[in-house]
C-alpha cells in the first residue's frame, strides 16, 4: 500500500527529490517542518467513522450517470462487484475542516428516502458509481463490477471538482498532500485508492498533522 502529501513543486526541487516514471513520489512527513495538531475528528457516524463538524467542501454531484461514463466509470443499479474496498479523504482548507460530502457518485442526488430510521439504501431509481459516498465521513467506497485500479483525479472526476496541484474543488492554493502519513510529492490526481489508503488534501496553511482513522468491518 503506498503512503502518500501534495507539495508544491518549488519545495520539491528545494528537497532535492529526483522521480523518475517508475518511482512513487513520497517523502517522510518530517520533510514540510512542523505541522498544527491534527483537527479534531467529530463523533462517529453510522459506518463507524467520524464526520466533521465543518461544511461540505462542494455540494455532491455524479457525474457518471446509467447512460454516461466517467474516466471509464459506470453508475450501475444492482451491479455484481468484483472487489469493495474503503479509501478515507479528509479535506483541510486554510488550516480548518472541510466536509466530502455524502453522495457523491450516486445518481440521481440523495434525499430522504435514502436515509430511513438513520440508515442508508438505495432505491431503484439510484445508480452507484464505482467511487462513492455514503455519509459525509470522508469514506469513499471503491467497488467495480471489473477487475480495475483507481487513482484520486477519479473521484474528484466522479464528483464534478478540479483536483490539482493549486485547487480542490473550489478552493484555490498551494495543495499539500498527505497519505498514510508520508508527503505525496507528484500530481495529487495520481494517488492510487487502495485498501484503507489514509488521504489528507490540505489547501493553503497552516498545514496540520494528518488525521486517522480505524475502517470499520469487514473492509
Amino acid at each position: 500500500m503506498v503512503a502518500v502529501v501534495v507539495v508544491a513543486a518549488g519545495l520539491v526541487a528545494g528537497l532535492g527529490v529526483v522521480l523518475s516514471d517508475n518511482s512513487t513520489p513520497v517523502h517522510p512527513l518530517p520533510s514540510i517542518g512542523s505541522l498544527e495538531p491534527a483537527l479534531p475528528s467529530g463523533p462517529l457516524g453510522p459506518e463507524l467513522v467520524p464526520i466533521p463538524a465543518a461544511p461540505r467542501l462542494a455540494p455532491a454531484a455524479s457525474q457518471a450517470t446509467p447512460t454516461k461514463s466517467v474516466d471509464g466509470i459506470k453508475c450501475e443499479r444492482n451491479a455484481k462487484l468484483v472487489f469493495h474496498v474503503h479509501t478515507h479523504l479528509t479535506l483541510v482548507v486554510d488550516g480548518a475542516a472541510r466536509a466530502v460530502p455524502a453522495g457523491v457518485g450516486i445518481w440521481p442526488p440523495l434525499g430522504p428516502q435514502n436515509y430511513r430510521h438513520g440508515q442508508f439504501g438505495v432505491t431503484s431509481e439510484n445508480c452507484l458509481s464505482w467511487l462513492s459516498t455514503r455519509y459525509a465521513d470522508g469514506l469513499v467506497h471503491v467497488e467495480s463490477s471489473v477487475q480495475r485500479s483507481f487513482v484520486l483525479g477519479d473521484f474528484f472526476d466522479v464528483w464534478g471538482q478540479p483536483l490539482s496541484r493549486t485547487r480542490v474543488g473550489p478552493a484555490e492554493g498551494a495543495v499539500t498532500a498527505m497519505v498514510n502519513g508520508n508527503v505525496w510529492t507528484g500530481d495529487p490526481r495520481r494517488i492510487p485508492l487502495e485498501s484503507h489508503t489514509q488521504i489528507q488534501l490540505q489547501v493553503g496553511t497552516p498545514l496540520v498533522a494528518p488525521g486517522r482513522i480505524d475502517f470499520p468491518g469487514a473492509f
